[in-house]
């Protein structure tokens, strides 16, 4: 839901009854991961995507029927080869849909209202909500912040809260989105409970070191890709915002000296562009040391082999050398600064989701790799 939460966040301002359906799970090569969602209004208007296509009609319907009766509903759509014209996913996976109605005199709207504006304002928080259980608590949500306050609630144990809170916290903390299973003990309500949880974090970061041609090229295809974008160059002839107008922010400084000040996390990407050892080694040294997920360095193979010996002089060790993805992007053949962009881009998405990097044609690899976006928790017993 919070995928399209920008859309949403405008519908609830206007006043909009709608209802939402969250891919809750997937099995198999499911086309869509959980937390995709499709929308539907009182008008009939739809936005977002639930399957990229396969099962959308079906779960339109759900959408407007859960509008007229007010319903939460769980909803199982998988592959069939008994009928062609069946509704179904082609791919053979298996997808699970939580269908929850969003009107005017719903309980639970402020929740999700509270939920779908601090995502669209691009502030972090997750909201959880009950897919499974009891009818009376189906679709009810909780909102939680980074710092483990939260708004709303189940209306069952107190405990209940209070455990979801904290694991929405943990999936809030890692930017994942997933479920919780919880059980009969755990869940303080006589029954098994399966929670969704959706984090909303701000854009990961990609900094590009090196205000070159091909910086500007791979700004683009980063704001492509959903990162917030900075440019750094210690020359102020070359770092401005005419050049780079797409970059969310252009920083005239010596690359590892805004890197030793600039906020990092799990999630941001450091391409070196600079090309240069004056520029390379020192920025290199920190930025090898930091706990960012990806480290790039264009260069040819033999300056990239000059600089790893001019690291080593400087106290970079073999196993933070290993981090170092230089000369930086897959093998594309990329000649242009588009297709070198898109070479860096390819090995950026690669390394995120545990790609190979090899053509899929004649592969025996999985199409997906990624597992920690469908993160599934499971609580026992409450002391």
């Amino acid at each position: 839901m919070l995928d399209i939460a920008e859309e949403l966040h405008r519908w609830v301002e206007q006043g909009r009854d709608f209802a939402v359906a969250t891919v809750v799970a997937v099995g198999g090569s499911a086309p869509r991961q959980p937390g995709a969602a499709l929308a539907v209004d009182a008008d009939g208007t739809a936005i977002g995507s639930v399957s990229g296509g396969c099962v959308e009609g079906a779960v339109y319907e759900l959408c407007q029927q859960a509008l007229q009766d007010g319903e939460t509903v769980l909803e199982r759509f998988g592959y069939s080869d008994e009928d062609a014209f069946a509704v179904g996913l082609t791919c053979g996976g298996v997808i699970d849909i939580l269908v929850t109605p969003v009107r005017a005199d719903d309980p639970y709207r402020p929740v999700l209202a509270a939920a779908l504006r601090a995502a669209a304002s691009g502030e972090a928080a997750a909201v959880a909500r009950i897919v499974s259980g009891p009818d009376e608590l189906r679709g009810r949500a909780l909102l939680v912040g980074p710092d483990g306050s939260y708004d709303g609630g189940f209306g069952a144990h107190p405990e209940l809260d209070r455990t979801v809170v904290a694991e929405a916290t943990a999936f809030l903390d890692a930017g994942r989105t997933g479920t919780l299973e919880i059980g009969e003990q755990g869940s303080r309500c006589g029954a098994p409970l399966t929670v969704l949880v959706e984090s909303s974090v701000p854009a990961p970061r990609m900094i590009v070191f090196g205000a070159i041609d091909f910086a500007s090229a791979l700004v683009r295809i980063g704001k492509f890709l959903n990162y917030r974008v900075t440019v750094c160059d210690a020359r102020p002839v070359f770092a401005t915002k005419a050049r780079f107008p797409e970059a969310d922010e252009i920083v005239v400084e010596w690359p590892h000296k805004y890197l030793e000040r600039t906020s990092v996390d799990a999630r941001t990407v450091l391409c070196v562009l600079t090309h240069d050892a004056k520029f390379d080694v020192p920025l290199l040294q920190l930025a090898l040391r930091l706990p960012v997920a990806y480290v790039g360095a264009m260069g040819s193979r033999r300056t990239h082999l000059d600089r790893n010996e001019r690291l080593r002089e400087v106290g970079v060790t073999e196993l933070e050398l290993a981090r170092l993805r230089s000369p930086i992007g897959l093998d594309l053949g990329a000649r242009t600064p588009e297709e070198t962009a898109l070479s860096i881009a390819s090995e950026i998405v690669a390394d995120r989701r545990g790609g190979s990097g090899v053509s899929l044609t004649g592969a025996h690899t999985p199409i997906h790799h990624d597992t920690t976006s469908s993160a599934v928790g499971r609580i026992g017993s409450v002391a």
